[in-house]
């Protein structure tokens, strides 16, 4: 028989001491300011109409800085974000382009730190795996629209241009979606012995090269046309086939194939 003193604790016993919770509630009681006065309760109660705004009618009735509000709350629990929201859309433009400004610019606007800009970068990496996600693996030439609204993620409000392709096998399947190349606001050399190199140590039988223009403007310059020749001459030569050349900007994209550059 086991000695009284080896009885298990009742079950009040895991009780006796509350356990604090893992994550502290945004909307916590308001704490004082440095000059003894308390944050306002407005700040809490717009947090709540906010959110049920979003809840209840989705993000296509906020605009860009409520949205950006939203996105800010996690980062700045404690704080009025409404001023640094609308600061950060008069600054770059809009929801995306805030996402998409580079780090050290993010800093340099007035109330972000480190901390937050590391928040928004967070924010943007996410959205482009989950547009990424939507394209690899899957036939790309029936799936043309998520390609193009993936292109748009990724590369649209950047400020540099970018090179990417995009591989794919014999039934059409991205295999790999790889930056080959990153430039300035107006160029980004491309290295068509390269493109075709690295496509032969995937396997794969198809390409497609996308790059943006930060400018806005997709119209093709005569370089993207002659280098576009110069990658469909050395894919074609191994017998890989160059579907098409997508260059992106702001708000719409161009096929060079559609032009009949291919």
């Amino acid at each position: 028989m086991p000695r009284q003193t080896d009885r298990m604790p009742s079950a009040r016993a895991f009780h006796e001491r509350p356990q604090p919770p893992l994550f502290a509630p945004d909307e916590a009681p308001a704490t004082p300011l440095a000059d003894g006065k308390r944050l306002p309760s407005y700040i809490g109660d717009h947090r709540v109409r906010l959110r049920q705004r979003f809840s209840g009618a989705g993000a296509g009735a906020l605009p860009d800085y409520e949205l950006l509000e939203l996105a800010l709350f996690p980062a700045m629990p404690r704080q009025d974000v409404k001023p640094l929201a609308r600061r950060l859309i008069d600054t770059f433009g809009d929801f995306n382009r805030v996402l998409s400004a580079p780090f050290a610019r993010l800093t340099e606007v007035d109330g972000v730190g480190e901390a937050i800009a590391l928040h928004l970068k967070v924010i943007e990496a996410c959205a482009h795996r989950m547009a990424r996600a939507r394209v690899l693996n899957r036939p790309a030439l029936s799936s043309w629209d998520a390609l193009l609204d993936y292109c748009h993620t990724a590369m649209a409000h950047s400020d540099t241009e970018q090179f990417r392709v995009l591989y794919l096998d014999r039934k059409n399947i991205l295999i790999a979606d790889e930056e080959q190349a990153r430039g300035t606001v107006d160029h980004v050399p491309v290295y068509p012995r390269e493109v075709v190199k690295r496509a032969l140590e995937l396997n794969a039988s198809a390409l497609i090269l996308v790059h943006n223009h930060p400018s806005g403007d997709p119209t093709p310059s005569d370089q993207d046309i002659a280098m576009t020749g110069q990658v469909a001459d050395a894919a074609r030569a191994l017998g890989i086939a160059l579907h098409d050349h997508l260059i992106i900007g702001k708000s719409r994209e161009q096929s060079l194939r559609a032009a009949g550059y291919l």
